[in-house]
């Protein structure tokens, strides 16, 4: 009886294992944040976030758009403000069901509704206009791939920073910067 307990014991510990995503540890000039990602509902979205972070494109790209009681933004601008190559945009995962609640991270993009690239945002709160709501541009949402298991303190003291108007394109930057040294995978 012990023995057949012990089993499913284990059985539950490897399941609930084999079902926890992939993690990333995010280290910021700030703190560090650990992100889970979940590549069961959002694969494209996990794997193109996964290359990025495999090349080393995060390492030293700022957070270049922060607004507290929204979100903050970041990964596609370096230090000196210049915006960083992409590869192909991928297709918007946004109707995967994962919603743009507090501590979840989702692909940034334009008006056009599959460009996302390398560039991505962390919800402070519950964004429910942000989940999908249609099939226009203005409605399809923004595609959630994981979420913030820890670190959330961090998060909300970059969410905190005081943010200064560059030019038309850099609206709500920290200054001082918030600087992302690196993503790296840790499981």
């Amino acid at each position: 009886m012990k023995k057949i307990l012990l089993t499913l014991v284990l059985c539950g510990v490897m399941a609930m294992t084999a079902s926890a995503g992939e993690l990333v540890e995010m280290k910021t000039s700030a703190g560090i944040v650990t992100l889970e990602l979940d590549r069961e509902k959002a694969p494209l979205s996990v794997e193109n976030f996964l290359q990025y972070v495999d090349s080393g494109f995060y390492d030293g790209t700022v957070y270049h758009r922060v607004i507290d009681k929204f979100m903050i933004q970041g990964g596609g601008f370096s230090q000196n403000l210049k915006r960083k190559p992409t590869r192909a945009a991928i297709k918007n995962e946004a109707t995967n069901g994962l919603n743009n609640k507090r501590g979840t991270i989702a692909m940034a993009r334009t008006a056009v509704v599959d460009s996302g690239t390398s560039q991505f945002f962390i919800n402070l709160i519950d964004n429910g206009f942000l989940n999908n709501r249609g099939t226009t541009a203005q409605t399809y949402g923004y595609a959630v791939f994981g979420k913030v298991v820890k670190g959330m303190d961090v998060v909300d003291k970059i969410s905190h920073s005081r943010t200064v108007r560059k030019n038309m394109l850099f609206q709500n930057l920290p200054e001082p910067l918030v600087i992302i040294e690196s993503i790296k995978r840790i499981k």
